[in-house]
């Protein structure tokens, strides 16, 4: 039986893999052929020039001849993606601090509820599933490094008690300025066990509690477009992501021609 290819080349996407659900149903109803590489949640931990340099392996293994745009789905992550250079293939990238942008489905409805309600932990899907095991990035983590991830009892056992409640105070306990877990339905979810399971974790700390719809619109446009410039940067090849210090969040810069 003859095969009647889509003209034009396909598109890759290269996504943290929190957003794993939510990408998946996006490119299953795109207009284009999509191909996904989805990248562990811990790069967001291990420190800023380990992240880029990983993004940039992913972004040069893309095969020029295979595809005609690569699709990044990240925000800013504390500047984890500052450095990436476009190679032969433009980068499509949305302009978000973070993650959290992408889930609401624009910045200015992520600052608005940052604003209204401080100390708010966000959970969706991918944080519940794959948000709290490193992997093989655990031992390269700076809260590893650190001694962030020790218990109690192991601090003890390191440094003696009294340092050891100051040491849990200042580095380890890092919810304690917290106070609210907002649950964020993508519409991804097979039934309420990761609504029940996040209303469950709320209880359990004492904290209060929000379902809130989310918006698959920015997801959506990353995926299909149209890719405006107030929503995405669009880093044309021989250019790299820099931070802009504005509204604009990232902008593209020329990168250095090699010596």
């Amino acid at each position: 039986m003859p095969v009647f290819p889509l003209a034009g080349k396909r598109l890759k996407l290269i996504s943290c893999e929190i957003f794993h659900r939510e990408m998946c149903a996006a490119v299953a109803q795109a207009a284009r052929p999509v191909d996904i590489e989805f990248l562990p949640k811990g790069l967001h931990d291990i420190g800023q020039q380990a992240m880029v340099q990983r993004l940039q392996e992913a972004v040069d293994r893309v095969n020029a001849d295979r595809y005609d745009t690569i699709l990044l789905g990240y925000a800013l992550c504390n500047n984890g993606i500052c450095g990436l250079t476009a190679r032969s293939l433009p980068i499509v990238i949305p302009r978000a601090h973070d993650c959290i942008t992408l889930f609401l489905g624009s910045h200015a409805r992520y600052l608005d509820y940052f604003n209204d309600h401080p100390g708010t932990y966000f959970l969706t899907t991918g944080w519940l599933e794959r948000g709290g095991d490193l992997g093989e990035l655990q031992q390269l983590s700076i809260p590893h490094q650190m001694g962030m991830d020790l218990s109690f009892d192991e601090l003890v056992a390191r440094y003696g008690e009294d340092n050891a409640r100051y040491l849990y105070d200042q580095l380890c306990d890092t919810l304690r300025n917290y106070g609210r877990y907002a649950w964020i339905e993508m519409g991804v979810e097979p039934d309420g066990s990761f609504e029940n399971h996040a209303r469950q974790a709320a209880a359990d700390r004492g904290w209060s509690f929000e379902k809130i719809h989310g918006d698959m619109s920015l997801i959506r446009r990353l995926i299909d477009g149209p890719w405006n410039e107030r929503e995405f940067l669009l880093l044309p090849p021989g250019q790299h992501v820099a931070p802009s210090h504005n509204d604009s969040l990232i902008r593209a810069e020329p990168s250095p021609s090699p010596s």
